[in-house]
């Protein structure tokens, strides 16, 4: 295939008559197809359903200790999903916090509480005339929209394939004291799909913070969302990492099973410093008599150990494997060697991030969703929903089929195809 920007005005001309055809013929077949989210398929949650059948009315509801679960209690989660939590983060169980069922709730309660009340005896927040947070991008539109409702100042930062641009972080990081947190998604991050290098996570280590009340946010949604069994991409873990740099302080990690089990009826948790806990209990045993001791008790005797959860994603890998593959493969066939665009090709995580020929990502999302496929809105992955380039487009292959998938991307590629050949012509008529 010729690159498109080898073609001349005629031949574009005629190969846009010609795609505008075949819109046309697309859009006549009323497609309903949405790839718009990270969304778990009904197979994935099929599979989980036996997570139901381990508790039942003659259960013992009680820990290894002897607490009743269905009581007052363990206000910062049960020691037995401490300690699951903790090994799917590589961290000690006495590190975690088991909260509800939401990771982003727990982002958003840290966020909240330096607002009104500071960390850890910092002035809060509020009471500051600037605020700032490092935003890596493309990104995770629900960690700015979290940073945008409270009113602070978010910055982009590009991403490199090892991670944030350190050299930007650490200019911001160790200068500015108006920079009180960054945005992680350090494995198979959302939407590239990129795992921190070794040595980003040790530079993150190392921060030396003109902000004392600076933390880094670091989302481990995917820690253990591999798509094949023989490339797995592994991360250093950061707390430890932390210890070793003087740094015991410096993260507050997160991590759910909203994919592992199900979404909205999983358990979530907090890790970080014994110093960071200790503060955060103290907001938490005005917020709350406890969690839901009960399903934290339920995903421990379903899963049991690490060892079962492992198991267990493997068989989520069978289910997204090939979608990914799917997709890829149009992108290969259709797109590659055309000149118009890049994209990702992760091996573990939810998504694939598109970039488009500059100036075009929204009037492909827009064309793909007047023939029935929705997409995430362009410029969710930037800071605002502003992606100064207008290029990046968050692909979610996990919650059609295969062959939906497919055809889904079959349409994709022809709207990128066709919004391309129109911007080439319009720029050979400027």
């Amino acid at each position: 295939m010729r690159p498109y920007k080898e073609l001349s005005k005629e031949e574009l001309v005629l190969l846009k008559e010609e795609l505008e055809k075949k819109f046309e013929e697309e859009k006549s077949k009323g497609l309903k197809l949405d790839m718009s989210r990270g969304k778990q398929t009904t197979s994935q949650l099929d599979m989980t359903m036996s997570i139901m059948d381990v508790l039942d009315s003659d259960s013992v509801l009680k820990t290894e200790d002897g607490l009743d679960c269905r009581n007052y209690g363990l206000m910062d989660g049960i020691p037995e999903a401490k300690k699951l939590l903790g090994d799917i983060m590589g961290v000690p169980a006495e590190n975690v916090l088991v909260y509800g069922n939401s990771s982003l709730s727990i982002m958003y309660d840290a966020v909240s509480h330096s607002v009104t009340h500071g960390v850890m005896g910092s002035t809060p927040w509020c009471k500051l005339d600037q605020v700032k947070f490092l935003c890596p991008v493309p990104g995770y539109d629900r960690h700015f929209k979290v940073t945008e409702y409270f009113g602070i100042e978010m910055i982009p930062i590009p991403m490199t394939p090892a991670g944030p641009d350190m050299d930007l972080v650490e200019e911001y990081v160790n200068n500015d004291p108006t920079v009180k947190g960054i945005w992680c998604v350090p494995k198979y991050s959302n939407p590239q799909g990129i795992s921190y290098s070794d040595e980003t996570v040790r530079r993150f280590a190392n921060l030396k913070p003109a902000a004392e009340d600076f933390r880094i946010y670091w989302d481990n949604a995917y820690a253990v969302h591999h798509l094949y069994e023989d490339k797995q991409d592994e991360i250093l873990e950061i707390l430890s990492e932390c210890e070793k740099a003087g740094n015991p302080d410096l993260v507050f990690e997160f991590c759910s099973t909203s994919k592992i089990s199900f979404a909205g009826g999983g358990i979530a948790g907090m890790a970080s410093s014994v110093a960071n806990l200790k503060s955060i209990r103290e907001g938490m045993t005005v917020r709350t008599i406890g969690y839901d001791k009960v399903n934290q008790l339920r995903h421990v005797k379903y899963f049991k150990d690490l060892n079962g959860v492992l198991a267990h994603m493997k068989r989520h890998a069978e289910i997204l494997r090939p979608k990914f593959e799917a997709v890829l493969d149009v992108l290969d066939r259709e797109i590659d060697g055309l000149g118009i665009a890049d994209w990702t090709r992760p091996v573990g995580g939810y998504f694939i991030s598109f970039d488009a020929m500059e100036g075009c990502a929204k009037e492909i999302v827009a064309k793909c969703k007047e023939a029935g496929v929705v997409l995430t809105g362009a410029g969710a992955t930037y800071p605002y929903g502003k992606d100064p380039k207008d290029s990046n487009i968050r692909i979610a292959p996990t919650f059609p089929t295969p062959e939906e998938m497919a055809a889904a991307t079959d349409l994709f590629v022809l709207c990128v195809k066709l919004v391309s050949v129109k911007k080439l012509l319009g720029e050979m008529s400027e």
